[in-house]
């Protein structure tokens, strides 16, 4: 997997005014850590970078080019603006062709498993280690045609070559379980808030439904008199 190469241009200043005035100009404040060396503090073109790291998946490895050298990066954090979805602050760390990282790789369902069943995704990510060049932009769980109450761990997912399990063999990946009712979801619910003691208000369909049967209850007492 090749690298995409991004031209960074170090900084000097620091602090929060520095950042904004760094983002008005549509740029991306950023530092590199790793290999011993001190911090470097880097500005990055806005929109290559954006577009840089949606191609390469959460854990982009990009070549940052800096003061006439190369580095790859691995981008660690990537703070997003909640609000306006733009980066903000980009922590990389600097790694070397070949050498084995730890990274959490999304975990993608695919297929369709057995009818009448629910697939629930207990963990999202996997932790693995991988080359800092190949690392896995999502690592698939195929349920074709998996039967209720069957499970998928950790241990049954298929790596990339030169990809290696960190995570516990017996973490539960998913589960399909059978689907549940309304009526039964319902009653679960009544349970459970039972049992924590919540009381519930009467809905206005119960109460009209008590409202009538009592208005019956005594016109059958008049009517008897």
């Amino acid at each position: 997997m090749s690298s995409e190469k991004i031209t960074a241009e170090v900084r000097e200043e620091f602090g929060k005014g520095a950042a904004r005035r760094i983002r008005r100009e549509n740029k991306i404040p950023a530092v590199l850590y790793g290999h011993g060396e001190a911090p470097v503090h880097v500005t990055l073109p806005g929109h290559e970078t954006m577009m840089a790291l949606r191609h390469g998946g959460t854990n982009s490895v990009l070549e940052l080019q800096i003061s006439g050298g190369s580095q790859l990066a691995l981008a660690r954090e990537v703070q997003v603006d909640p609000i306006r979805r733009v980066i903000e602050h980009i922590d990389f760390v600097a790694v070397r062709s070949g050498e084995k990282v730890t990274v959490d790789v999304p975990i993608q369902v695919v297929g369709t498993p057995a009818p009448d069943s629910l697939v629930v995704t207990e963990n999202n990510t996997i932790q693995v280690e991988s080359e800092a060049t190949h690392i896995p932009e999502l690592i698939e769980v195929d349920i074709t045609g998996l039967a209720i109450g069957k499970m998928v761990h950790a241990a049954d997912l298929v790596l990339p070559k030169g990809t290696t399990l960190l995570a516990d063999p017996e973490l539960l990946i998913v589960n399909v379980t059978g689907q549940i009712s309304a009526e039964a979801l319902e009653a679960e619910l009544e349970e459970a808030e039972a049992e924590a003691g919540i009381e519930r208000d009467e809905s206005d369909e119960a109460a009209a439904e008590s409202a009538e049967s009592a208005e019956s209850t005594e016109s059958g007492a008049s009517d008897s008199e």
